[in-house]
């Protein structure tokens, strides 16, 4: 079985938009260290999604 690139392009961008919630709620309540961990997860995030749009 093999994945799309549509199917990876949608998984990249479900993780984006969980990561961004969990990033809100982190900085809401003061947990700054799990904030940088999940933004840290976003821009990874960012980056395969960019690879994979690319080719």
């Amino acid at each position: 079985m093999n994945v799309t690139d549509r199917q990876l392009k949608g998984f990249y961008l479900f993780g984006v938009a969980l990561n961004t919630g969990a990033l809100v709620y982190s900085i809401d309540t003061g947990e700054y260290l799990f904030a940088g961990t999940f933004a840290f997860i976003l821009l990874y995030l960012g980056f395969r999604y960019r690879m994979v749009a690319q080719s």
